[in-house]
C-alpha cells in the first residue's frame, strides 16, 4: 500500500521553473556586467596614473632661455604642451604662431625659437648663446 501511494504522488511543482531560470540568468548577466566594468575602470586609473606619473617626473625646461620667449609666452607654451626645449625644436612654426595668436600674443616669430631650441635640446649651450648674439628678439639681425 505504501508503495502504491509514492508511485501515485507527482513532483514538485514546476509551474514556476521558469522564474528560477530567468532569476540566475539575470544574476550571472549582472556578475560579468560588474566584471567587465570594474577591469575599465581599473585600466582607466591605470592609464590616469601613468599619464599623471609622466606629468611629475617630467619637469619642464626653462623655455625662456631662448630669447624672445618671456614667462607669458613660456605659460602658453606649456599649457599647448611644448614643456621642453625638444618639444619646441620639434613643432611647427605655424602651429606654434596659431597657439600664440589664439593666446593674444601677436608680433612673435617663433622661427627664430625653434632654431635656438634644437641647439638648447642637443645640450649646445655655447652654441645657443652664439646664435643668441646674433639674434635681436629672437630674429636673425638684418
Amino acid at each position: 500500500m505504501y508503495a502504491i501511494g509514492i508511485l501515485a504522488e507527482e513532483g514538485p511543482n514546476t509551474e514556476l521553473a521558469w522564474l528560477l531560470y530567468l532569476a540566475l540568468g539575470f544574476f550571472l548577466l549582472m556578475i560579468i556586467v560588474g566584471w567587465l566594468t570594474s577591469r575599465r575602470s581599473a585600466e582607466q586609473a591605470e592609464a590616469g596614473h601613468e599619464a599623471h606619473v609622466h606629468s611629475i617626473s617630467i619637469p619642464p625646461d626653462d623655455l625662456t632661455l631662448i630669447e624672445g620667449i618671456g614667462p607669458k609666452v613660456a605659460k602658453v607654451l606649456n599649457e599647448a604642451g611644448i614643456r621642453s626645449f625638444a618639444d619646441l625644436a620639434e613643432a611647427d612654426a605655424a602651429d606654434v604662431q596659431k597657439t600664440l595668436d589664439a593666446a593674444g600674443l601677436q608680433m612673435l616669430n617663433p622661427q627664430g625659437w625653434i632654431e635656438q631650441a634644437k641647439l638648447a635640446a642637443q645640450g649646445d649651450m655655447d652654441g645657443l648663446k652664439k646664435l643668441q648674439g646674433e639674434l635681436k628678439g629672437g630674429r636673425k639681425a638684418k
